[in-house]
């Protein structure tokens, strides 16, 4: 849990690119307003909102921006969630742990805390959602920017060959991660964990190697096909996104890591099989003995078929949470019940809602929805400035 010393860095480290972070003009008051009103309208008990509306107007004109109470960083942060439209798991949003790091900015503690994260989340398998909020970008001050798109990445290699060995996804990051000193296995594998890489202008960067005790991992295996077993094939357990801007009531927060837990078709269907990432399936059918002579065979259907009844059975057989994608869709129709009887739209992206696997067969995919973009969410991160990582 260490961060590298600076000292021992090579120079090119301590030039890591800061994050590209605009001037920042005061706090727009309409959408801070909006804010409180809604958080004093969605919990009663707060009591009447005109003393806190005073209170924000007052900071805002006397500095240009406002902190949020921890109450209201926790519901902001919630309803975020909620108002994700590509996310399906929206269900949980009221059970969201909410870490408020707000006086962390130094990209070494930011790294130590992005550990943490991972430690209160995996939970021994019982995985919590959570989010981490850093600093917030501030008028006249910097905010931290967490260089990797998830805590947990495993790197990728390229071969004289032009193939690559690894997560494909991210050979940009992996090559950054090289230029600033790290070291990767003596043999290199292709699930080798990239460190993490924060950056806040005005301190020291910081590259952490992730302890391999952090990151819960489970290697595949199949009910059925004894071999996958013996592939080497595994995902970790915490999809922690860390490239992402959390924005409550006009405040924005660069750096705000949060993690639901996966459902089956993320691993299966996208991280293992896209032919831009692991492209497992021609070799999942092929050991399968399927007729891969046309298309027509459905033999990629078949093997991704497989290749995600592996993920399912291999989580569940370890005791770490997941969920599949049918129960995941009937769960969000769901929630979108609650949200239309509390009177809410409820933003929903079709094509990041419906499954990647057999999506005509579950509920979401029949219906249209809300495309509204409603406030508080998330939104992509600024890029670090002439970092190649892609955000």
């Amino acid at each position: 849990m260490t961060p590298v010393p600076t000292d021992a860095l090579p120079r090119s480290l301590t030039a890591l690119p800061p994050a590209q972070v605009e001037k920042l003009g005061d706090v727009d008051i309409a959408e801070a307003e909006d804010f409180i009103r809604q958080h004093h309208s969605e919990n009663p008990g707060l009591g009447p909102v005109e003393a806190r509306l005073a209170e924000v107007h007052a900071e805002i004109a006397a500095t240009g921006t406002y902190r949020h109470t921890p109450e209201e960083l926790a519901f902001g942060a919630r309803v975020a969630w909620r108002n994700s439209s590509r996310c399906i798991g929206r269900l949980y949003w009221r059970s969201l742990k909410v870490r408020d790091l707000r006086e962390v900015s130094a990209p070494a503690d930011v790294a130590r805390e992005c550990v943490e994260h991972l430690r209160v989340a995996t939970n021994h398998g019982k995985i919590r959602p959570v989010i981490t909020v850093f600093a917030p970008a501030e008028p006249g001050t910097h905010a931290p920017v967490i260089h990797n798109e998830q805590i947990i990445r495993y790197a990728a290699y390229r071969g004289a060959d032009g193939g690559v060995l690894g997560d494909a996804r991210n050979l940009a990051l992996t090559e950054l991660a090289l230029e600033q000193g790290w070291q990767p296995p003596v043999i290199r594998g292709p699930f080798d964990l990239l460190p993490l890489m924060v950056s806040c202008e005005g301190h020291e960067p910081a590259m952490l190697r992730v302890p391999a005790d952090a990151v819960l991992e489970v290697k595949l295996s199949h009910p059925d096909l004894p071999w996958v077993a013996g592939l080497g094939v595994k995902w970790h357990a915490v999809p922690a996104i860390s490239n992402m801007r959390l924005r409550i009531g006009g405040i924005d927060y660069p750096a705000a890591p949060f993690n639901g837990w996966y459902m089956g078709t993320e691993i299966g269907a996208r991280n293992l099989a896209d032919h831009d990432r692991y492209d497992l399936l021609p070799y999942i059918a092929k050991r399968m003995g399927l007729d891969m002579s046309s298309e027509a065979t459905l033999w990629r259907d078949r093997a991704l078929i497989e290749l995600n009844r592996a993920v399912l059975h291999s989580f569940a057989l370890a005791g770490v949470t997941i969920t599949d994608h049918h129960t995941e869709s009937k769960r969000f129709l769901t929630h979108l019940e609650k949200e239309e009887a509390a009177g809410r739209k409820c933003p929903a992206d079709w094509s990041w809602i419906v499954p990647p696997v057999s999506g005509g067969l579950t509920p979401v995919y029949h219906r249209y929805y809300d495309t509204d973009e409603l406030l508080p969410n998330f939104f992509p991160a600024a890029k670090p400035s002439g970092c190649p990582v892609a955000h």
